[in-house]
């Protein structure tokens, strides 16, 4: 965005007021500098334009100014088309406006004038008949029990994408009147009932006992799932054989598609699928959407094995899409013979342009009506390896009618001549997700089809395939999915900057993939705790960075153990103590959690302090090291007073202080008390800390503008060499291991009791559970006292870490590395 000159504010009031504006309104416009540029911009580059604008259209461009103001850079020709849009009254409401910004962002000039009414919602228009329609199925659909869910349903419909741009009051209005003629005439709220007298005190405790709180599976958007066996079926029959499969219990299933690594986005969809099962006492398959050979890789299957597994979840089954390709494969000869799809061998441009893409409405393809008979030969063909990529298609022949797109005629199937993980060159088509999704949850007994809701509009397609079929068909249920502002999730650009340098990998820290969250040293349950304290709705979480770190760091408060810890050290010589002096303490590793165990550390006449805790000039302000000054040092038995320090000739820089321990005499409570680290070479005091790698946001905005590549921020990797950390860390790093690799064996031999792994998997690339899944550096963290919260890098190497090893301390060929995990919040009484 180019620079733009900011007037006096004040002499801005009149030219905001030429467009329309009120005086309060231009004022309070003044009052954000940013948008105040903004919008004098707009003005003087659109003056004619804006001439004579109504209030109202007068303050959406005073909206527009506020929303580019949040927004990445947008070029003068983009803000002009908005400006004209609402001058013509095309965008009459600031969602619209917003959308406006958010589509020029990622669109590059020229703008298609149809694409942007069809995404700001201008022109939109639906009848009362088709909104009453879509409410009844939205109610049917979601088995809505009655009154009690009123609030919910409004909600959810107002974010589908069917309902986006309608009225709000149209959408509640509609709302109550089906209400109203599905369930009767909502209740009178009954009069609060008296609260007894309390006879005594034991009954008064009782009596402001608060209830239980609700699980997330058993409120909002999960506790009005339908029960099982509740999703409706074309026959009766199928109803009961699933309910037989089943014992009536939930199945759900995770599926990822094996073309890259997880993100914190998908760790929602685990927490949901796994868990919503695992609450109801039911099973939850992790399937692989494998239908794609050209973007998989074997160490995406392996890697989404080993995250489900890290955040907690162990799968009931491994299954593969390709597990199921001949069973898919005679479908679609079935769907062919029952005149429900059809070979097409159109370009992409062209069922493209026959699918509304380019117009907004379909036209059938031209071979739509070609002979069942001529279709079957010709899917043979396709099997038989007779085309090539792109030459032919099998497609569905759906309603293009219908106003949903995704019921105009989808591909079924598609040649492709990549070599498959798994089934080798034994098929030369592959089915495409909209085909496979629905008809392999059918073969699964899913009775919970649970995604995110950009799938909404699939849902018909994914019951109109089942039912075309007359096979069981699952209910697809649709929430919001979570990403995290300032952060990417696309796997192609975050392919761009591994590729590109940006980063060092997948799994590089200032990332928000799964794996580099856990080398971070992130831990799992801190994911899941930020997960589940969300909730699960409709609405989708867009999260900012310093809440999920805020989440992360009140985890680790209450669970990871406390060392001592100095980044910059500074000598100290305490004068009065003899050169041979060592007094072993016994420290806590947590002061509220006992059950963390202690560690000893020596405390001697040479140890070291941070250098932000000592000044050479004392101010009332100052509460810590300064000559002439007192404080406590932390577990240490007596305070120490400084008395001089030594300077570095060349430099004036502080190389030592010399102090005196308080060890005589009464003595005052010092105001502060700081960390500090001893030099003790029999007992291996301090451990030296060879990096600390600490990382910071990787882009500038919270919302990441399309050509992210601009956005990245300049220092977001910082490496320190200086720390040093208490003797206590390697008997630590040693406890932490050896308690995770426990737990992993413990795990593993459970979930391989189980039948972990799947039934039907084929060849020797099946992902099996090992307990070397679970256990990483990364299990071995802690709290650097009044520092920040660290884990052990991958990069790390720790010889008494290795199996079989039984000294706790340093090695010839160690090498300290660590990640910061999260800051510490900020001290008040740090000055």
């Amino acid at each position: 965005m180019a620079t733009i000159e900011r007037a006096d504010p004040n002499s801005l009031v009149p030219l905001f007021q030429s467009i329309g504006l009120t005086k309060a309104k231009a004022l309070e416009v003044i009052k954000a500098p940013k948008s105040a540029a903004i919008l004098q911009d707009i003005v003087e580059r659109n003056s004619t334009t804006l001439s004579n604008l109504d209030e109202k259209k007068a303050t959406l461009v005073s909206n527009l100014a506020v929303v580019l103001a949040k927004a990445a850079a947008v070029g003068s020709d983009e803000k002009n088309y908005i400006v004209n849009a609402i001058a013509e009254s095309k965008l009459k409401t600031v969602d619209q406006v917003t959308a406006a910004v958010q589509y020029v962002e990622s669109h590059n000039l020229p703008i298609d004038e149809d694409e942007f009414n069809r995404e700001c919602g201008i022109g939109f228009l639906i009848s009362a008949e088709e909104l009453s329609a879509i409410v009844k199925n939205h109610i049917t659909s979601n088995s809505i029990p009655g009154w009690a869910s009123l609030g919910s349903v409004v909600s959810a419909l107002k974010n589908t994408v069917e309902l986006r741009w309608a009225s709000p009051l149209d959408v509640k209005k509609t709302v109550d009147q089906i209400f109203l003629e599905q369930f009767g005439p909502k209740e009178t709220a009954k009069p609060k009932a008296k609260e007894p007298k309390v006879a005594n005190k034991l009954s008064k405790e009782a009596a402001v006992v608060p209830a239980p709180k609700r699980s997330v599976f058993e409120e909002g958007f999960l506790g009005q799932l339908h029960k099982p066996g509740g999703n409706p079926q074309i026959h009766p029959h199928l109803r009961a054989a699933h309910l037989e499969a089943t014992g009536r219990a939930v199945w759900t299933r995770f599926p990822p598609e094996p073309n890259g690594y997880l993100h914190i986005g998908h760790s929602k969809a685990i927490f949901v699928n796994f868990g919503y099962a695992a609450h109801n006492g039911g099973k939850c398959y992790l399937r692989y959407d494998d239908t794609n050979p050209e973007k998989e890789e074997a160490r995406y299957f392996e890697s989404i094995l080993e995250m489900v597994r890290w955040l907690g979840f162990e799968p009931w089954k491994i299954t593969y899409s390709s597990d199921y390709f001949s069973e898919l494969y005679n479908l679609a000869v079935e769907l062919i013979k029952r005149d429900k799809a059809y070979v097409c061998h159109c370009t992409q441009e062209e069922i493209k342009v026959d699918r509304g893409e380019k117009k907004g409405q379909p036209r059938p393809c031209i071979h739509r009506d070609r002979p069942i008979e001529e279709s079957l030969v010709e899917f043979e063909n396709m099997k038989n390896g007779k085309y090539k990529p792109k030459e032919a298609n099998l497609r569905m022949k759906q309603d293009l009618n219908d106003g949903n797109p995704q019921m105009w005629d989808l591909t079924a199937y598609r040649v492709l001549e990549t070599p498959h993980h798994r089934t080798h060159d034994k098929w030369k088509i592959y089915p495409t997700y909209d085909y496979t999704h629905c008809l392999v949850d059918s073969m699964e007994n899913i009775s919970h089809s649970l995604c995110t809701t950009e799938f909404i509009a699939s849902r018909q397609s994914y019951d109109w395939l089942c039912d075309a079929l007359e096979v069981y068909k699952p209910r697809q249920s649709e929430y919001g999915r979570l990403s995290l502002e300032g952060s990417i999730m696309s796997k192609r650009k975050i392919a761009a900057l591994v590729d590109e340098g940006f980063v060092s990998g997948w799994d590089d820290p200032r990332l928000y993939t799964l794996i580099a969250l856990r080398r971070r040293g992130v831990p799992p349950g801190a994911i899941i705790s930020f997960v589940s304290t969300l909730g699960v709705s409709t609405a989708a979480s867009n999260i900012e960075l310093a809440r999920f770190e805020q989440s992360v760091r009140q985890y680790l408060e209450g669970t990871a153990p406390r060392l001592l810890m100095v980044l910059k050290p500074l000598k100290v010589t305490i004068e009065n103590l003899p050169e041979d002096y060592c007094l072993m303490i016994e420290k806590p590793l947590h002061p509220k959690i006992p059950e963390l165990g202690s560690s000893a550390i020596p405390f001697t006449r040479t140890l070291y302090i941070d250098s932000d805790d000592f000044r050479t000039e004392d101010s009332s302000d100052y509460f810590r090291l300064a000559p002439g000054k007192t404080v406590g040092l932390f577990q240490a038995p007596y305070p120490i007073t400084c008395i001089s320090f030594k300077t570095d000739t060349a430099t004036g820089e502080v190389t030592e202080l010399i102090c005196k321990l308080e060890n005589e005499g009464p003595t005052k409570k010092p105001k502060a008390y700081i960390q500090w680290v001893a030099e003790h070479a029999p007992s291996g005091s301090p451990v030296k800390v060879d990096e600390i790698r600490i990382f910071n946001q990787l882009f500038k905005s919270e919302r990441v503008p399309s050509d992210f590549r601009s956005d990245i921020a300049s220092h977001t990797l910082e490496v320190v060499n200086t720390a040093i950390v208490e003797v206590g860390f390697w008997s630590l790093a040693q406890q932490s291991m050896a308690e995770a690799k426990k737990e992993a064996i413990a795990r593993t031999t459970k979930a391989e009791k189980e039948n972990f792994t799947a039934e039907k998997a084929s060849g020797d690339d099946t992902p099996h559970a090992t307990s070397g899944q679970l256990v990483g550096n990364e299990c071995v963290r802690f709290q650097g006292l009044r520092v920040a919260y660290f884990a052990l890098d991958k990069d790390a190497h720790i010889s008494s870490l290795e199996e079989g090893s039984k000294v706790a301390g340093y090695q010839q060929g160690d090498y300290v590395v660590l990640n910061r995990i999260v800051s510490l919040k900020e001290d008040s009484g740090k000055s």
